[in-house]
């Protein structure tokens, strides 16, 4: 599916937040599996995600069973990180039972976030969809999963939906399959590895998605540090997820790729910062800079002493500071103006000074 160029992105609603191009950024605390299954660390996550004033906490929904086939469950899985000693019980230990997401949404509505989670299958799906959240997520994992998008997409909820691990004609498809459907749709530029090189993230596909389909756009990262998910949204992300952690050496898949609530919290400051920074298209002087123009802006200024009737010529002028005077690019149309009052010697120009009679060209004379 690629844009004829009519297309244009419109706003989403997702809860209490309106996003979309020229908004603030709807900046995701994703706390996946980071819970280890722990009611108790889940709920912490969530204060966390309130402290550092993300916009929404997120957690992973699976439907185990529906996931993985009997021996991908049953394979021995002996991993630093390991929670079970098969594969199936890692997973089915990172679960969180559905009373505790009823529970963790209604936190997490108190606290001023919306609650959001990811669809793995369409069991999820409909947990969310019986939790009322004000968007779903579709990890990287599920994106050729045709059948579950179209599924997801026909309750008509705002879709938010990464792309790591694809190609773009893979994206086209994806996207194809939910417009079908619901046109509200967020794509997020992400790189599936844990924690991504820089060199393998490249942001510039936001600006690919953006004009190809016409939609939001938006970033999932999973870099170390912050400075990358920032510069996504200088480069117009309305979206920005990150995984968040308690504390990065907990045991558990995902927590050494995470931020920590400091780091979450510097950046939900700067992205808040970015957004006032990038400020209007126009050109003007800020209110701030009055003071500082008036003291470092140059002015015009008498070279030397001009009598009142004299014919002003170019050597008769300078420019310094302070720069409350006649501007210095104004010089030009003082050249030729007949001085009204006498001007000293290292003083600026009066304003009025651009008014003065100018002598015709032929009856200025050259001084020598």
């Amino acid at each position: 599916m690629v844009s004829d160029g009519s297309r244009s992105p419109g706003n989403i609603k997702i809860g209490q937040r309106l996003v979309g191009e020229g908004l603030p950024c709807f900046v995701i605390a994703e706390g996946g599996v980071n819970h280890n299954g722990d009611p108790r660390l889940a709920t912490e996550l969530v204060h966390i995600a309130a402290r550092c004033q993300a916009d929404a906490v997120k957690f992973q929904k699976r439907t185990i069973g529906e996931l993985l086939t009997r021996e991908a469950l049953e394979r021995p899985y002996v991993h630093p990180n390991s929670l079970g000693a098969t594969y199936g019980e890692h997973r089915h230990k990172l679960e969180l039972d559905d009373d505790t997401w009823y529970r963790l949404r209604d936190l997490a509505t108190r606290l001023g976030l919306e609650f959001m989670g990811s669809a793995w299958d369409r069991g999820s799906a409909d947990l969310l969809e019986a939790l009322d959240t004000p968007a779903i997520k579709m990890p990287s994992a599920v994106l050729t999963d045709l059948d579950l998008l179209a599924y997801v997409a026909r309750k008509g909820r705002p879709m938010i939906v990464s792309t790591g691990m694809s190609t773009l004609s893979e994206v086209d498809q994806a996207v194809d399959r939910i417009l079908a459907h619901t046109d509200q749709l967020i794509l997020l530029q992400c790189t599936s590895a844990y924690p991504s090189e820089f060199v393998d993230i490249n942001l510039r596909v936001m600006e690919t998605f953006r004009r190809r389909y016409g939609l939001l756009v938006g970033y999932s990262g999973h870099e170390r540090g912050i400075s990358v998910s920032e510069a996504a949204a200088a480069l117009g992300a309305c979206v920005v997820e990150r995984h968040f952690t308690r504390d990065r050496t907990l045991p558990g898949p995902d927590h050494a790729a995470s931020l920590e609530p400091t780091g979450l919290q510097k950046l939900v400051r700067d992205i808040r910062q970015i957004e006032m920074a990038m400020g209007s298209p126009d050109k003007s002087v800020a209110p701030a800079e009055v003071a500082v123009r008036a003291r470092l802006g140059k002015s015009v200024v008498a070279a030397q002493p001009i009598l009142a009737g004299t014919v002003i010529s170019a050597d008769m002028l300078t420019v310094k500071s302070p720069g409350d005077g006649i501007a210095a690019n104004q010089l030009e149309r003082l050249v030729g103006r007949i001085a009204e009052v006498d001007v000293l010697r290292d003083r600026l120009l009066p304003p009025e000074a651009l008014e003065w009679e100018l002598r015709a060209p032929a009856q200025v004379r050259e001084r020598h």
